[in-house]
């Protein structure tokens, strides 16, 4: 074993070190999170997604109005919280949030706020400090950038398919976490790359096909990740048959679970993404839903597996 290897090793029990693990799951998500609003406390455990990195900016859904407050605090636990006082004790990450906007939507609204700071607690700090030092320290990614990204992926970040056709010649199909499918209002909201070069074609058409894709299909959906360029591979080049969705003409892979053809009506500048939002009308469902891949942060994975309650890796 190579020193590196050792060291990571000795740190962590991991012999590769990662930044992300991916899981194999359904909707039983163990983990929980809460908006502190000053002195009130709401549950939004699967209503809120990271949408940005660069500002890190997180989206929040509430169905009435969150209370206008001096500090706001999202928390996450592996445990339910019993008071807003209290909810911050034996979190497992904390982030500090500035307000930004808020954007009344169908049955709801959709409040987006900036992280100020962030702390985290799934292994103790004096490995976090040597983990990141060895590992996760690079140009542009400081120590409150890792922390604060290891915080909101805390709570799994489901993995879908993104399908996007141009004037019958450009077929783009690629994997997204950076995404919000609120149902109880057909709304979806996607945060793309600025650096994307999909996303003027996408702004231009104002229309795109989200899909839920198997866990078990990881390999392929890691090679379509490369598929952000001006040149996708053709249809033939693809290592899977394909289907076309029924109003928008678009390409998914045969084996996706289901899909939204969504209308994109709103863009919002994030800074180095670009905020997507639109409306889809009806899920059409092709095949009975199986696990579904998703991204945990590396710390996270860690401190699961001190408690001995990992979820599946998927290799």
């Amino acid at each position: 074993m190579k020193l590196g290897a050792a060291f990571g090793k000795l740190l962590s029990g991991e012999s590769i070190i990662r930044e992300f693990l991916t899981i194999g799951i359904d909707d039983n998500v163990r983990e929980k999170a809460y908006l502190r609003a000053d002195d009130q406390l709401l549950e939004v455990t699967r209503n809120q997604w990271l949408l940005g990195l660069d500002p890190r900016v997180i989206g929040v859904w509430s169905d009435t109005p969150i209370p206008a407050a001096g500090a706001y605090t999202l928390i996450f636990r592996d445990t339910p919280a019993e008071s807003a006082s209290t909810a911050g004790n034996r979190a497992l990450a904390i982030l500090q949030l500035d307000y930004v906007d808020r954007l009344v939507e169908n049955n709801g609204n959709l409040f987006l706020f900036r992280v100020q700071s962030s702390a985290i607690h799934h292994i103790d700090g004096i490995r976090l400090r040597l983990l990141y030092r060895k590992w996760y320290k690079k140009p542009g990614v400081d120590f409150e950038r890792t922390k604060a990204v290891a915080a909101a992926y805390t709570y799994p970040r489901r993995v879908r398919i993104i399908s996007f056709q141009l004037d019958g010649n450009y077929n783009y199909i690629f994997p997204m976490d950076l995404l919000a499918d609120i149902k109880t209002s057909g709304r979806y909201l996607l945060g793309m790359r600025h650096s994307n070069q999909v996303l003027t074609r996408i702004m231009d058409s104002r229309k795109i096909v989200v899909a839920e894709a198997p866990a078990k299909y990881k390999p392929v959906i890691y090679q379509l990740g490369r598929n952000h360029s001006a040149a996708p591979p053709s249809l033939d080049e693809l290592p899977f048959g394909t289907l076309t969705t029924r109003d928008f003409g678009f390409y998914v892979p045969e084996w996706v679970e289901s899909y939204k053809e969504v209308t994109i009506d709103k863009m919002i500048d994030l800074g180095s993404h670009m905020l997507l939002c639109g409306q889809w009308k009806e899920d059409v469902q092709l095949k009975p839903a199986t696990p579904r891949l998703h991204h945990i942060h590396f710390l996270h994975f860690l401190y699961l597996k001190s408690k001995g309650v990992t979820y599946p890796v998927i290799q």
